[in-house]
């Protein structure tokens, strides 16, 4: 029965995600809306694979840009998160900063970053950490923050130091809310790199996909779209694996 259950609500977003292609596919066919103006899913995908082999080293840049800023992300927020989660003055000081620096858009910023920095890889890797390491920090903050105080001062009591206490309670209690904050991160790693190659780049998917939205060529842009969410997708699966391998008391029968 609980097997049945897992497959229906499996089915049910893929039916449904079907059926929005579908109800697209037959708008554009038949005219309601012009190809120029919505391409169809088909076009998408005949222009995805026609223009795969000229965007290969669009593709490696952006990756490139986004996985620099990905991985500085994590050693930020790691660093941050321990030193937030001992010093409560550091906590105090630093948690209203993290907060107010969500609330200013991205695109403001990123012509300010080419500007201070120049338009190479730089400013793209800045705006990459900016997006990423908020919810890593939060996320694992939350999770230093829910470990079990019994246990904690079980080994405070046996005379553990807090970097033990670290290792074997708090950082291993707070890996479910890491990887959560990890895989929301690594889709807006891809997003934030396209953003600030929209502003000024001479490579990557941000600045192909302005060179073709300028032409007007919109079969291309949700080409690249496309391109976008397979890559984040296909970052947010590597994350979940990862996360199977190292918290098999999280995995579920």
């Amino acid at each position: 029965m609980k097997r049945h259950i897992s497959i229906k609500n499996k089915l049910i977003p893929i039916i449904f995600q079907v059926i929005i292609i579908g109800i697209w596919q037959f708008v554009v066919d038949k005219g309601i809306v012009e190809s120029y103006i919505l391409p169809s899913p088909k076009e998408v995908i005949v222009t995805l694979f026609k223009i795969l082999p000229n965007i290969k080293q669009h593709i490696y840049v952006t990756l490139k840009e986004a996985m620099f800023g990905f991985g500085i992300s994590i050693i930020l927020a790691l660093i941050l998160a321990v030193l937030m989660d001992n010093i409560k003055v550091i906590r105090n000081s630093i948690y209203p900063i993290l907060v107010i620096s969500q609330t200013i858009p991205t695109v403001v910023l990123a012509p300010l970053f080419g500007m201070w920095f120049g338009f190479g890889m730089l400013p793209k890797v800045i705006i990459v950490v900016l997006v990423c390491f908020f919810p890593i920090v939060i996320s694992l903050m939350d999770g230093l923050n829910s470990v079990d105080k019994d246990m904690v001062n079980l080994l405070r009591s046996m005379g553990a130091s807090k970097f033990q206490i670290f290792k074997i309670v708090k950082f291993p209690s707070s890996m479910v809310n890491f990887f959560s904050g990890l895989r929301i991160a690594a889709t807006y790693s891809i997003m934030g790199a396209v953003v600030g190659e929209w502003v000024g780049a001479n490579e990557g998917l941000g600045f192909y996909m302005m060179r073709v939205k300028h032409s007007f060529a919109m079969d291309k842009v949700f080409a690249v779209v496309l391109i976008i969410i397979l890559l984040s997708m296909f970052l947010f699966g590597i994350l979940f694996l990862i996360q199977y391998m190292l918290t098999p008391w999280n995995r579920k029968n």
